[in-house]
């Protein structure tokens, strides 16, 4: 296990040192204002969560002058729905590692109204599958950056063990893993066509799933 957290705690750490951290806290900021807005709300009232996630997507790329790469970065971070992970380092303890987030008031409601009806056996409760856009974009991010070799696969894998072993969760869950893997091929396919939507390539799932049950 402990070879898994060394370059775990150096992809957080370099994350949050990325060199233009003004500018993704910018994004962060503005994507996490855009949700929490009454605009957002109303949205809801219209679209679903698909539709919802696509326009986030697309507010995110127009906002980075269609700089891609630091729109998936951006959205990644807006959409983790806490601010803070517990981290196990040796001899020190548990340390509460603070991530990019906006302010406490627009995080709640950022958090409130984040798309979570995402897939056809997402939980029917109040959070449904909220955890869920982080690591779609997040995985989408990292295959899209990616010009030497995919290590899209490999990064989601390691979110799902770091969330084990920092005790963010109990366990690795397998619909993470798969909304990882969407995440990627959603990176990979937007490299070559930038009409891809995220909701295209998330229905991929529940199209295969009714369609194997027909």
């Amino acid at each position: 296990m402990r070879i898994v957290l060394i370059p775990l705690i150096v992809l957080v750490l370099e994350i949050n040192l990325y060199p233009q951290q003004s500018i993704l806290s910018k994004g962060v900021n503005y994507l996490s204002k855009f949700i929490a807005s009454d605009y957002f709300l109303d949205l809801k009232k219209t679209n679903n969560d698909l539709e919802l996630t696509d326009t986030l997507f697309l507010r995110a790329v127009k906002y980075k002058n269609y700089n891609y790469s630091e729109a998936l970065l951006a959205l990644t971070f807006a959409t983790v729905p806490y601010k803070e992970v517990p981290i196990e380092f040796p001899l020190i303890g548990v340390l509460d590692y603070p991530l990019i987030s906006a302010n406490d008031s627009v995080f709640i409601k950022k958090d409130k109204n984040l798309p979570k009806e995402l897939f056809y056996d997402t939980p029917k409760d109040n959070f449904g599958d909220k955890d869920k856009l982080a690591h779609f974009f997040g995985s989408a991010f990292i295959s899209y950056s990616s010009n030497i070799f995919d290590l899209g696969d490999l990064i989601g894998y390691f979110v799902e063990v770091f969330e084990q072993s920092f005790k963010v969760q109990s366990s690795v869950d397998t619909r993470d893993l798969r909304t990882n893997k969407l995440g990627n091929i959603f990176g990979s396919i937007l490299k070559k066509d930038k009409n891809v939507l995220p909701s295209q390539v998330m229905l991929i799932k529940s199209l295969s799933y009714f369609s194997y049950n027909l």
